[in-house]
């Protein structure tokens, strides 16, 4: 499989086959109350942080990735408090002109029913190279952890040090961070936010919610609280920070579309 990378700027025609977001992320994950305010308007503030991964011998978008820029002093404790933060923090500083000096990943997106091996190391790859071509000094990454869904009554702080008898992560996909020489940093028990009807959540989950309460729901990170009273459900889904080594030279690739 021979890929490349290109960003929305650069091939729009290669972004407009994007990846649908209904086959990577499970349906309630659509609706954030903040992210959702902001997402549409990546591509077209942001082109240049927003990219594909193209099969280039099947002719065939295979993974999108998201980014932006924002500005971090490198103490852990003065990192955002999650994904909802962030993305605020990259629109405030880009329609501002303000000074940012670090990348942060917001989403590495490959089809749920039919991953490749391997391309989430390329996405995470490509960043580094996004980030080195517009001088930035960080990554980092509010990461989703994968198999947080299991345990969905474990609190984030403890899941997040979960370790396999080798000693590697428990997660899978702060496994892959990891392995690109990442650590953990910081939890975010609220890091993005999801409201809606108690009928929006029962359309989104498939469950039925009679009475108020918490409630497990499949693929759910943590369980949504349901308010018959008021009519509403509300979930906070956890995320945890990943900060990768810093950007060298060498991460830079060369000018174009990027071998990745």
């Amino acid at each position: 499989m021979a890929l490349s990378m290109h960003t929305a700027a650069e091939r729009p025609d290669l972004w407009e086959r994007g990846l649908p977001s209904a086959t990577v992320w499970p349906e309630y994950n659509l609706h954030g109350d903040v992210l959702n305010q902001w997402w549409g308007y990546l591509d077209e503030e942001l082109a240049d942080f927003q990219f594909v991964l193209h099969d280039d011998e099947l002719d065939e978008v295979v993974a999108e990735g998201h980014a932006g820029p924002i500005w971090w002093d490198g103490a852990d404790e003065s990192l955002p408090d999650g994904i909802d933060a962030v993305i605020e923090q990259v629109f405030r500083r880009s329609r501002a002109g303000a000074p940012v000096n670090t990348l942060c990943a917001l989403a590495a997106e490959t089809p749920r029913d039919g991953r490749r091996r391997g391309l989430a190391v390329e996405l995470l790859g490509a960043m580094r190279t996004l980030a080195a071509r517009h001088g930035l000094t960080h990554l980092v990454a509010p990461v989703r952890p994968s198999l947080k869904e299991r345990y969905p009554m474990v609190g984030i702080h403890r899941y997040i040090g979960w370790r396999r008898d080798d000693g590697q992560l428990l997660d899978p996909w702060m496994r892959v961070h990891e392995r690109l020489g990442a650590r953990v940093a910081a939890p975010l028990p609220r890091s993005l936010r999801i409201t809606g009807s108690v009928a929006e959540w029962e359309s989104w989950t498939g469950l039925v919610f009679p009475e108020t309460g918490d409630y497990v729901f499949p693929e759910g990170l943590v369980t949504v609280h349901i308010d018959r009273q008021d009519d509403v459900g509300t979930y906070w889904e956890p995320n945890v920070w990943m900060v990768h080594p810093d950007i060298g030279r060498g991460d830079l690739g060369a000018a174009g579309p990027d071998p990745v």
